[in-house]
């Protein structure tokens, strides 16, 4: 059993990470691997006031052979910008819908050592539990960093749910096999759904209610979209300015 308890909390030079496992695995022994850790995944919250909120995003360059990955720390009370991070790394696992962490995670890694600021809660592109194995990037990452996770993925990987009314705020849960894995939200009305779900150290409302928090005017939290601008449009990567405008809604498909 691969265990988290040693992990240390992050302090105020983002923790050189102990590796919980070898990144260099067939997407056999990833599945296996996804089983044996998500017994240590935290569906309560664990953790104090949270100050800052970080999105997490990827995207892919020169034909997918470089992860660029992404993260955009925004102060909750305000939503504004105050740190990012872009980080690089050849792309060396194959892309497989629900072994996305083992694809993206290690440049995620990089990016987060380059932050001056440190986050308080990640929002993350992509599935936390709402996912074949209980184990998206989400709780992933979460696991490795030992930071509180929310997973706020674009698209439904697993699960049904009931048809939702087209107010801002409306949900319903997403079911798979039985079991709660998730919520269908609703953060804007005439658009389609988030899929929330708990990352680590989050409860299912606590993640729905945060997502809801870091959302304005547009479907997407502002955590995700300053990411999603930094690990998919032109590369930035100097520090933000204070007078920086918001950024502009994007296509993400």
């Amino acid at each position: 059993m691969i265990s988290t308890l040693s992990l240390p909390y992050h302090s105020a030079l983002f923790m050189h990470i102990e590796p919980l496992h070898d990144w260099s695995l067939t997407p056999e022994a990833a599945i296996a691997l996804q089983q044996e850790l998500r017994s240590q995944v935290i569906l309560t919250d664990q953790f104090d006031q949270v100050q800052y909120v970080a999105g997490v995003d990827v995207g892919f360059e020169s034909d997918g052979t470089v992860t660029r990955a992404a993260v955009a720390v925004l102060n909750l009370a305000d939503l504004q910008l105050v740190d990012r991070a872009i980080a690089r790394r050849p792309t060396t696992f194959p892309y497989i819908p629900g072994l996305l962490s083992f694809r993206e995670v290690p440049a995620v890694l990089d990016a987060l050592a380059k932050l001056a600021t440190l986050p308080d809660l990640l929002l993350v592109d992509g599935q936390g539990t709402a996912h074949p194995r209980r184990f998206g990037i989400a709780c992933h990452l979460g696991l490795i960093t030992n930071l509180p996770a929310i997973g706020v993925a674009k698209s439904l990987l697993v699960g049904k749910h009931a048809e939702l009314a087209n107010d801002r705020g409306s949900q319903q849960p997403l079911i798979h096999k039985g079991e709660t894995i998730g919520v269908a939200l609703r953060t804007r009305p005439g658009t389609k759904p988030l899929f929330i779900s708990p990352g680590h150290r989050v409860s299912l409302e606590t993640a729905v209610a945060y997502t809801m928090r870091c959302t304005t005017k547009y479907r997407l939290p502002e955590t995700t979209r300053h990411a999603h601008k930094l690990a998919s449009g032109p590369a930035i990567d100097a520090p933000p300015s204070s007078d920086e405008p918001p950024a502009e809604q994007m296509s993400l498909f």
